[in-house]
C-alpha cells in the first residue's frame, strides 16, 4: 500500500501529539528541576509542531 502526501502529514500529527503526552507526563513525574524544565519545553516544543502539521492538514484537506 503507498502512502499519500496526507497520510503522512497524519502520522506525523499522530506522532508528535504522542511525544506532547509523554513529555508532559515526564515532567511531571520528575523531581529534578532542571529536568522537568526541560521536558515541559521539549512539550511545548512538540506541541507546535503538531499545530503546524493540523495547519498544513487542515490547508490541503481544503484543496
Amino acid at each position: 500500500m503507498e502512502l499519500t502526501t496526507q497520510d503522512y502529514l497524519k502520522k506525523a500529527l499522530l506522532d508528535t501529539q504522542e511525544r506532547v503526552r509523554d513529555f508532559q507526563n515526564y515532567s511531571q513525574e520528575i523531581d529534578d528541576e532542571e529536568i522537568r524544565d526541560c521536558f515541559k519545553r521539549f512539550a511545548e516544543n512538540e506541541g507546535m509542531q503538531a499545530s503546524e502539521i493540523q495547519r498544513l492538514i487542515t490547508k490541503k484537506l481544503g484543496q
